[in-house]
């Protein structure tokens, strides 16, 4: 399939596993430009290393970022003031009793899963607009946990 992705760049939000590395892939081997983000520098180069297993000579760079600290995401920006794809994968949340999520849990969650997206989006938008071309998908998904919500 040809998505005509060539010479664009897409930035995916936790994309060193699961659903964002897959989509990660995907956009390498139609020719876009991936930018991973990820926690550590060592998960970066890993899912890298899986992209370029999949598709050699795929262009893929990336960038340590904890979502919730918005001073990260500010240097996030600056490393990357420009894309053409946004994928806001990134997604937290703990399985338990509701009673027992404390207000700073529940800011922690909203940091991540709310606010980090709305930073980038306020970054990248007005330049995709302005540029005439463009794309973002936001969605959450959570790995089922260990231990039981009850």
């Amino acid at each position: 399939m040809d998505l005509q992705l060539t010479n664009k760049t897409a930035l995916i939000t936790g994309s060193t596993g699961g659903i964002g590395l897959a989509i990660a892939q995907r956009l390498a081997a139609e020719g876009a430009a991936v930018i991973l983000t990820g926690r550590t520098a060592a998960r970066i180069a890993e899912a890298k290393q899986a992209i370029l297993s999949r598709t050699p000579g795929a262009t893929v760079s990336g960038v340590a970022v904890d979502f919730e600290k918005a001073d990260e995401v500010e240097n996030l920006l600056r490393q990357v003031p420009t894309v053409d794809i946004l994928i806001n994968n990134i997604g937290i949340f703990e399985p338990r009793p509701f009673v027992e999520i404390t207000d700073a849990e529940w800011l922690r969650f909203f940091e991540v899963n709310v606010l980090s997206g709305v930073r980038l989006a306020r970054q990248y938008f007005p330049l995709m607009l302005k540029q005439g071309w463009g794309a973002s998908c936001s969605f959450r998904a959570s790995r089922p946990s260990r231990r039981r919500a009850r």
